[in-house]
């Protein structure tokens, strides 16, 4: 499995609740975009009573796609006898292309979607990495919506993504202007950039031939995303201003650096009825312990509901 793709270096003063930006205020004008997804169902012979639960959407992290969460839907779909929507967001997979792209503009289109297919408020959110600041923005900012969310190795607060992702995003331009006809050719070039075998092919999941070209092009906007990046180190809210009291649980991989101890307590600010759960893995914890992964949100859902 690809290790961690990129460490948040937390600012100097990010820790402090002062530092973490003033709210935005919602607004209508933000132009939402329709989310492609998968819908995943429980079996249709299930022996299972009907889930209280509502549906759970799944939100990937950056440069991932709804296909990196389709076994665990579909095992999330079996454990809980409930549908499960993995979700495309906005410059991924298959949703379209659009050039703002910030945690306000996808929670946004979260919330469209939610809307678009008629969720109850029963629903859950979870989202790993950049999905689960999204999932956390929309929580925050329509609460109602949801009746929980879950937020995989990544905490509400600013901090700065490392250089890594720069040299990717130059790797993959590289790749453009080479139009090159086979992926192992953009695989030789990527490898100039990125050493490790595993990030590279988790990289290559956006490569794609369109019908008609011979080059291999990327299915991401590669520019916006580029121009987006410091802004996926942000969170542009305060716990002053804005809090969900709905159910939130956190799960961290004590390998990775997203939520270190230091930011707990800004977390418990967020979401006051929040559970911290540890994972041995690094940033990738739901492709790196699945069984485990899918094990403690299972019981942490039905906690919730006695």
């Amino acid at each position: 499995m690809p290790p961690l793709l990129f460490r948040p270096s937390l600012r100097s003063a990010a820790l402090s609740i002062s530092k973490l930006g003033a709210v935005r205020a919602y607004s209508s004008a933000i132009e939402t975009v329709p989310l492609a997804f998968t819908r995943h169902d429980p079996p249709a012979d299930s022996s299972k009573p009907a889930a209280p639960l509502g549906p759970l959407v799944i939100l990937h992290g950056l440069f991932g796609s709804k296909q990196n969460n389709r076994s665990l839907s579909k095992a999330f779909a079996q454990r809980l006898n409930t549908p499960v929507y993995a979700v495309d967001l906005r410059n991924h997979g298959e949703s379209p292309h659009i050039k703002h792209h910030d945690y306000e503009a996808m929670a946004a289109d979260v919330e469209a979607f939610i809307g678009a297919h008629e969720l109850p408020p029963s629903t859950v959110l979870m989202g790993h990495s950049m999905g689960a600041k999204a999932a956390m923005a929309v929580a925050l900012r329509q609460p109602d919506l949801i009746s929980r969310v879950i937020a995989v190795d990544n905490a509400p607060i600013e901090a700065t993504l490392a250089s890594g992702f720069g040299s990717y995003m130059r790797a993959m331009k590289h790749i453009e202007s080479a139009k090159v006809k086979k992926q192992s050719q953009a695989d030789e070039i990527l490898a100039q950039y990125e050493k490790d075998i595993a990030v590279r092919q988790f990289l290559l999941t956006n490569a794609t031939k369109v019908k008609g070209e011979e080059h291999i092009q990327w299915r991401i906007p590669v520019s916006i995303l580029q121009s987006a990046l410091d802004r996926m180190g942000s969170f542009p809210y305060h716990p002053d201003k804005i809090r969900c009291v709905k159910p939130a649980l956190f799960v961290r991989g004590t390998r990775s650096h997203y939520v270190p101890d230091e930011v707990i307590p800004i977390i418990g600010q967020f979401f006051p009825r929040f559970t911290l759960k540890d994972i041995e893995a690094g940033h990738w914890v739901m492709a790196e312990k699945p069984a485990e992964f899918i094990d403690i949100v299972v019981e942490w859902l039905h906690s919730e509901q006695e």
